[in-house]
């Protein structure tokens, strides 16, 4: 704790206690209430201040051979407590993330399994891991229906308000869609449930996840509805004359997928994501003959210019068309779906060249969904992942230094413009409202 916070510290509390700091006099104050509050938001920025500087070996300004990394600004929170809201500044670091214990990112993923395992026990669906989960948890005699109808009331109300939040405060050139899927219980039977999750990144360069949805299978239908959801919500959309819109998105080659991008985004771009096409090719010609094919594919994808780019894409094509015609044939369709992510700034390429992003964020999902093993109902699967994705969420927005860095993003806007690059862009504060 540096002086100037024992200093602030200490005087909230002669404060609270009526003292004059520095006098004999003594008075009461007349607003308590206020300075417990703001006494509370000065511990904990202190908690957070210690736990940082444990983090990074060094305090704020001090010199130190610990040292690991050093403080890059800070990001404002807010937190409700039953004594009111705190603002409270989360540290970024230059290196790595950092999101402070206190605030507890995964207390409410585990109150969110906690009522999808209570779920299945009130209602008689429970399986044996599952009992065993609930005498873990210390309920040697069950769970009280009360009990898990108060839980996963308040965490359907968090989930909710999470996935319906509205999302015209911001701009969203890049976008990345993507499934997986779940075993639920509905109607008396266990059925796989698709869960399509959203994420995307704002014009300010960090992420963010903008939306969930659970339905039986990815047809056209449901990607389309959920698609136009974002819309409702106020995902912006780009037209010829205001390319502020989703420039790219982001996606394996599943027409339902396809087809709902072109009639909802109409005027974004596509990338197809080179990992799932490297899947497609291995599907092809098996695991031995894929390996060679792959790599001398992924060649295309360590050119440094637009222009490299579209060389190699062509010299890669010609050369597996006498060994490989398929794939050559299959390079030919794809190569304005594989190659979508050359036209934006070369510093974003490694980001929207593939899902890999999202797919990191799905093998979460399906760790915590393999605790449960079968969801009792729909809702249970909304109520477990919705949960996952708004601490995710959380952690990306005040953990993470910026996705893609506000440099490259006044790039993309010079882009997206066709305005020279050595022309002023406005402030990235303007450019996304």
């Amino acid at each position: 704790m540096t002086h100037q916070d024992k200093s602030a510290v200490r005087g909230l509390i002669m404060e609270l206690l009526g003292t004059d700091n520095g006098d004999d006099s003594v008075s009461v104050s007349r607003d308590s209430g206020n300075t417990m509050l703001r006494l509370l938001e000065a511990a904990l920025q202190d908690l957070i201040e210690a736990e940082v500087s444990a983090k990074i070996g060094a305090g704020r300004y001090e010199r130190s051979p610990e040292r690991t990394t050093r403080r890059n600004g800070s990001r404002v929170k807010q937190l409700d407590t039953r004594a009111g809201s705190v603002e409270l500044s989360i540290p970024k670091l230059r290196e790595g993330s950092f999101f402070p214990s206190l605030l507890e990112p995964r207390r409410r993923v585990d109150q969110a399994l906690w009522a999808v395992i209570g779920s299945a026990w009130v209602q008689g669906v429970s399986t044996r891991r599952v009992d065993a989960l609930v005498k873990a948890l210390g309920s040697e005699s069950g769970i009280s229906k009360s009990s898990v109808s108060r839980i996963c009331g308040e965490i359907d109300e968090f989930v909710h308000e999470f996935l319906s939040r509205r999302l015209d405060d911001t701009w969203y050139p890049y976008v990345w869609l993507d499934a997986t899927y779940v075993d639920a219980r509905i109607g008396h039977r266990v059925v796989s449930q698709a869960v399509v999750v959203a994420t995307a990144c704002s014009i300010e360069g960090h992420r963010e996840i903008i939306g969930m949805d659970v339905g039986d299978a990815e047809s056209t239908d449901f990607w389309t509805g959920f698609l136009r959801s974002l819309r409702e919500r106020g995902l912006k959309v780009a037209t010829p004359t205001d390319p502020t819109g989703v420039a790219l998105v982001v996606s394996d080659a599943h027409e339902g997928l396809k087809a709902a991008v072109k009639a909802v985004l109409p005027f974004a771009g596509w990338q197809r994501c080179r990992v799932h096409f490297a899947r497609n090719v291995t599907q092809r010609l098996g695991s031995a003959n894929s390996k060679p094919v792959n790599a001398l594919i992924s060649t295309i994808f360590a050119q440094t210019s637009r222009e490299g780019v579209t060389a190699q894409y062509g010299q890669v094509r010609d050369a597996l068309r006498t060994s490989f015609p398929q794939i050559s044939d299959m390079l030919d369709t794809a190569e304005p779906d594989l190659t979508a992510f050359a036209a934006y700034p070369s510093e974003h390429w490694r980001k929207i060249w593939s899902n890999n992003p999202i797919e990191r964020l799905n093998r979460e999902i399906k760790r915590r969904a393999d605790v449960v093993q079968i969801f009792p109902d729909k809702a249970s699967v909304t109520r477990l992942i919705g949960a996952i994705l708004a601490e995710q969420h959380d952690e990306w927005q005040y953990g993470e230094r910026r996705y893609l860095s506000e440099t490259s993003m006044r790039r993309l806007w010079h882009t997206l413009h066709d305005i020279p690059a050595g022309l002023p862009a406005p402030p990235l504060s303007l450019i996304a409202a």
